[in-house]
C-alpha cells in the first residue's frame, strides 16, 4: 500500500509574489471632497441640505454627486469630506440591511442603532490609524422621537438640534442658533426650507469649495425624501465694492 502524505497548512510554502518587501501605507489626505452639510430638527422631523459638488484638490471636478442617502426607512446619512470613503460606508451600511432583512424577525434597525453603528465603525478605523476621511450627520425618526447626531473622522459624537459640517460650523451654524434652536416645535417645513436656504446662500457666497446647485432632504414619519437638485437665486450687486483682488 502506497505512503499517503499529508501537507499541513504551516508547511507550506508560499509563492514569491504573496510577499511584500514595502511598508505598510495609509491614506494621509482626502481626494476628492465634499464641503458642508447642514441639518436641523422641525416641527414634523429633520431637515438636510448638502450640495451637489465634489472637488478634486481645488477643481470643482463632480457637480452633480450626491452626498446624502437613506439608510433604512426613516434615517437619513449627511457627509463631507472624502466621497471614496463615502461610498465605502455606503455599501458597509447596505451590508448590515441586508442582513437584518434576511433575519426576517420583523425588527428594524433604528436611527440611534444605526448611529452607534456609524460611530463604532469611525472610532475602530481611527484606533487603527487608518481612518475614513469623512463627518457624517445622521438624522432620522426613531419610536416617534426626532434624533440628530454627528460624527467625526475621530469617532467623536455629539447630538444636537441643529448640526453643521466644514465651514457650515462657522457660518451656518449662527443662523440655526438664532432661528432654530428653541424653537425646533414650532418651525414648519416651509420656515424650514427658508432657514435652510438662507444657510447655503451664505456658504455659496463664502465658501469656494460650495456650488450653487443643491439637493434637500427631509426625514418624517412617513419616511425620507431626497429632492432633485436646484440652484438659488443669488445677488453679487455688492461684489463691485469688494476691494483687493483683480485689477481693481
Amino acid at each position: 500500500m502506497d505512503s499517503i502524505t499529508l501537507r499541513l497548512p504551516h508547511t507550506l510554502e508560499r509563492p514569491a509574489e504573496a510577499y511584500s518587501h514595502e511598508p505598510t501605507t495609509r491614506i494621509s489626505q482626502p481626494t476628492v471632497t465634499g464641503t458642508s452639510v447642514v441639518a436641523f430638527k422641525y416641527k414634523d422631523g429633520i431637515m438636510m441640505a448638502t450640495d451637489c459638488l465634489a472637488s478634486y484638490g481645488s477643481m470643482a471636478r463632480f457637480r452633480d454627486e450626491t452626498r446624502m442617502t437613506a439608510v433604512g426607512k426613516t434615517t437619513l446619512l449627511g457627509m463631507s469630506g472624502d466621497t471614496a470613503d463615502f461610498q465605502y460606508m455606503k455599501h458597509t451600511l447596505n451590508n448590515l440591511l441586508t442582513q437584518e432583512y434576511d433575519m426576517d424577525d420583523g425588527q428594524n434597525l433604528g436611527t440611534r442603532s444605526i448611529y452607534k453603528y456609524i460611530s463604532n465603525i469611525m472610532y475602530g478605523r481611527r484606533t487603527k490609524i487608518d481612518p475614513l476621511w469623512n463627518s457624517y450627520v445622521i438624522g432620522g425618526i426613531d419610536n416617534g422621537e426626532k434624533v440628530l447626531g454627528f460624527v467625526d473622522q475621530y469617532g467623536t459624537t455629539y447630538q444636537s438640534p441643529t448640526i453643521a459640517t466644514g465651514f457650515g460650523a462657522h457660518l451656518a451654524q449662527p443662523i440655526l442658533r438664532k432661528y432654530v434652536e428653541g424653537h425646533e416645535d414650532e418651525i414648519t417645513e416651509e420656515d424650514a426650507i427658508r432657514i435652510l436656504d438662507d444657510c447655503m446662500r451664505v456658504l455659496y457666497y463664502r465658501d469656494c469649495r460650495t456650488f450653487n446647485k443643491l439637493r434637500r432632504a427631509k426625514v418624517t414619519a412617513d419616511g425620507v425624501e431626497i429632492s432633485e437638485p436646484y440652484a438659488l437665486e443669488t445677488n453679487w450687486n455688492i461684489a463691485e465694492y469688494v476691494k483687493g483682488y483683480g485689477p481693481f
